[in-house]
């Protein structure tokens, strides 16, 4: 054993330890550029082995096993001054048993896929991923490190064709569609993936050894395009819209018009605008009964905000919904803030957008650099005097300007070095806030071992001033069956950044201790096998106390048959103090220690019928108090164009402890019963792979019923108090209904007609409504909206135009 492990540490983070697979190289040749696709898919066998894409090697579950000839795949690539052209024929011994369910875009579903992944800088960063299905769907995605993120949407071509030894691909992907350096012999990072569903098998190109856990580091070299000179890239995307909405008070008509833009200002950066945007279209928000001190996280639906985000997001600094979220004055405190014979009789609950930009892009030696800004409108909520019968205005949300700068320095092809800043600036005497943070991620060339970190300082101006800060430190072993990671975080009393992102913890200091162990080639009995174990500490800063000690196992395997299974086993031996539940600075609530046990079992979701079944169990140290839970959820592909999927959960906790109120001072909890009940139902209806029918359908219930109140006190102790009576309950049902209809007629251009119908039912103060049925029955009773709409969005490319 070496007496200095800290310098071995140091030389194992300089120095590699292993050595990539040699690299694959593919060259393109250029062709004539007024040829849109080569239909003609046998001349793939006029090019020499340079040329030839071919001797695919699994990528899992048995990585490294060469591809069987009868399954070969041969793909080549050309290009011109406007676009690749992708042409591949995927063999296949048993043609008729290929599987191609036709989804909507960015769904894989049950269907074979065959993929390119590009990566113009060839930095082992980030890579541009283009799928399409043996259906002809298309899927695409920015590919980093640690995800995919398939919001984000380009525009290119494809086709497929079923064939007699298989199918093919064709593929036509313009420049504009990704990201290069601009030198004259340009050397891209290049990879192509073949997915045969029913053996639920990928395989890639270049091998990718999953024992290393970052693949864009392991893709091959695309070489030949040389001297070309794309483009310019100007799009404009106009769109109109038309709402026509009713419920049981009034109806009202909407008629919208805007555009958005997109420009590369050069080979490497793009700039994004949206005018007047319009976002009623978009997904509904899965509205809950939420009794947590905390708001709820919502999905982020608008594309604008979820397209090409990647710079933005790092550091977890930016929450788009903020952006054209809930008005700054909340509506309890609005209601505290007016006359004793005033009302609230219209409160906003968004604040509407007047524009945003975006500009984003990398320069060929590894700078990312990302700027987004955007503007809400002054929001106003109507008060209502009873005793004068008069109305006025008052603000609730001032003209307020959101900013990020994002700057990401990536090198040796695996590491960056991140500065990004986050600003909020409001009209007027209202807060404001700045965010600054610094981040590494730091790789051995070999990709073994990993040590990352960041520093971040916050800034609030308001009433009184103030700043904090936030870092956190890392090191892990990121290769081979065993791995491991180290980390610890601090943050200090002040530190805030809920002006533009969500933050829910602040004060306290943690320890997280992680290991893992995974089988990289199938058994005689499992595909894959992975355990993890984590071991979780958090300490509160002024009083030392722990707020979080737990113990977790997780065991995930899928069988030979390719069904999964799932074991979450998680201990908190302890007691542990929340100082957030309480809803007052300083003050605490002891939480007993517990054990939580999660098991899951998910069929083969390439059968026609598949399902997932998921019970879990909570047990606390304190008598009868116990959470149970169980998700079903269940799918039916009927024929490819044609499929059904129902999702249902319930969850019942007894005798569970959560704020109540506060009265003279007092913090009182409640114990309480509370149940919640959900069920989607999604049915999908493909047309072709370009028009389809959706529909969506959920209901929500949930309620909580105290049955004794209790005080908290001064050591976090709860004790009965006999002395409260008022009506703390509360019942919500919730229900939205959308069928839809899309129509891709040309790319990225669209006709969408939506009809939706929801409501929403709080009962406060009541007594609790136990029958599932009648709560059902008074959804339907209640104010119900109606609305349809139309929407068409046209996508012009500004060479089309000059042409």
């Amino acid at each position: 054993m070496t007496k200095y492990p800290y310098l071995l540490l140091f030389f194992y983070l300089l120095i590699p330890t292993e050595t990539y697979s040699q690299k694959k190289t593919l060259l393109s040749q250029k062709k004539d550029s007024k040829t849109i696709y080569d239909s003609d898919t046998t001349s793939i066998e006029r090019y020499k082995n340079p040329y030839i894409a071919t001797d695919f090697v699994m990528f899992e579950p048995d990585n490294g096993k060469a591809i069987p000839n009868e399954k070969r795949t041969e793909v080549k690539v050309d290009h011109d001054n406007v676009a690749l052209y992708i042409t591949a024929k995927i063999y296949d011994n048993e043609p008729t048993k290929i599987l191609k369910e036709i989804t909507t875009r960015d769904i894989f579903g049950a269907s074979d896929h065959f993929a390119v992944y590009i990566n113009g800088f060839n930095d082992g960063q980030q890579d541009y991923r283009f799928y399409v299905s043996a259906a002809g769907v298309q899927m695409d995605c920015i590919a980093t490190k640690d995800e995919e993120d398939f919001t984000w949407d380009a525009i290119w071509h494809s086709k497929v064709k079923m064939t007699d030894y298989g199918w093919s691909v064709e593929m036509k992907i313009p420049y504009a569609a990704i990201r290069f350096s601009n030198v004259k012999n340009k050397t891209w990072g290049l990879n192509f993936m073949r997915e045969i569903k029913r053996n639920v098998q990928k395989y890639t190109w270049n091998y990718i050894d999953t024992k290393i856990e970052n693949p864009i580091t392991q893709n091959g070299l695309l070489e030949g395009i040389n001297e070309i000179t794309p483009p310019t890239r100007l799009f404009f995307i106009p769109y109109t819209s038309a709402y026509y909405q009713e419920d049981r008070i009034a109806s009202d008509r909407t008629f919208k018009a805007g555009l958005d833009i997109k420009y590369g200002i050069n080979d490497a950066f793009t700039l994004d605008a949206i005018l007047v945007p319009d976002f009623g279209q978009t997904k509904f928000d899965n509205a809950i009964l939420n009794l947590t001190p905390f708001e709820q996280t919502l999905t982020e639906n608008r594309p604008f905000f979820t397209e090409g985000t990647n710079l933005f997001s790092n550091g977890n600094l930016f929450y788009s919904r903020r952006i054209g979220g809930s008005p700054i004055t909340d509506y309890y405190t609005l209601e505290e803030q007016i006359g004793a014979t005033e009302e609230i009789s219209n409160y906003p609950t968004t604040v509407n957008l007047i524009n945003a930009v975006k500009v984003s892009g990398r320069t060929k030696s590894g700078l990312g650099i990302g700027v987004l800004n955007a503007i809400t409108k002054k929001t106003d909520a109507t008060i209502h005097d009873v005793a004068t019968d008069s109305y006025r205005e008052e603000m609730v949300q001032p003209l307020t300007n959101y900013n990020i700068i994002s700057l990401d320095q990536r090198f040796r092809q695996n590491s960056s070095i991140s500065l990004i800043n986050t600003n909020t600036i409001r009209n007027g005497n209202y807060r404001d806030a700045n965010v600054s943070s610094l981040l590494f991620d730091l790789n051995t060339k070999s990709n073994s071992y990993n040590l990352f970190g960041n520093y971040n300082f916050s800034t609030v101006k308001d009433v009184e001033d103030y700043n904090g800060y936030q870092s956190a430190l890392g090191f892990a072993k990121t290769s081979g069956r065993y791995r491991y990671k180290i980390s610890g975080d601090y943050y200090s009393k002040n530190y805030d950044t809920n002006d533009l992102s969500q933050l829910f913890y602040s004060n306290y200091t943690s320890l997280n201790l992680q290991g893992s162990y995974r089988i990289v080639n199938p058994t005689k009995i499992f595909n894959s096998f992975k355990a993890y174990q984590y071991v979780n500490y958090e300490f509160e800063n002024t009083t030392h106390k722990k707020q979080l000690s737990i113990y977790t196992t997780l065991l995930k395997a899928s069988t030979l048959q390719n069904d999964a299974f799932e074991f979450y086993f998680q201990v908190s031996p302890e007691t542990t103090y929340d100082f957030y539940e309480p809803r007052v600075a300083g003050r605490y609530v002891a939480v007993p220690g517990y054990v939580n046990t999660v098991f899951n079992f998910t069929s083969n979701p390439n059968r026609p019928f598949s399902y997932v079944i998921q019970p879990s169990i909570t047990n606390f140290s304190e008598t009868d108090r116990l959470v149970y839970d169980l998700y079903l959820s269940a799918k039916y592909i009927i024929n490819p164009k044609l499929s059904f999927s129902l999702i249902s959960e319930i969850q019942t906790k007894k005798n569970d402890k959560g704020f109540a109120t506060i009265d003279n001072d007092d913090i009182l909890f409640g114990k309480r019963s509370r149940t919640f009940l959900q069920n989607d139902l999604a049915g999908k209806y493909a047309i072709t792979n370009r028009m389809s029918l959706n529909l969506t359908a959920r209901y929500y219930w949930s309620f909580s019923d105290i049955h004794q109140f209790q005080t908290l006190q001064s050591d976090g102790s709860l004790i009965d108090n006999t002395t409260y009576t008022t009506n703390k309950n509360r019942n919500f049902n919730s229900w939205n209904f959308d069928l839809a209809y899309s129509w891709w007629f040309a790319p990225g251009s669209e006709i969408s007609v939506l009809y939706r119908n929801y409501v929403q039912l709080s009962n406060n103060g009541v007594e609790v409504e136990k029958k599932l049925n009648k709560n059902f029955t008074n959804v339907f009773d209640g104010n119900l909206t109606n609305i349809i709409s139309i929407r068409l969005r046209y996508f012009i490319d500004y060479n089309s135009l000059v042409k």
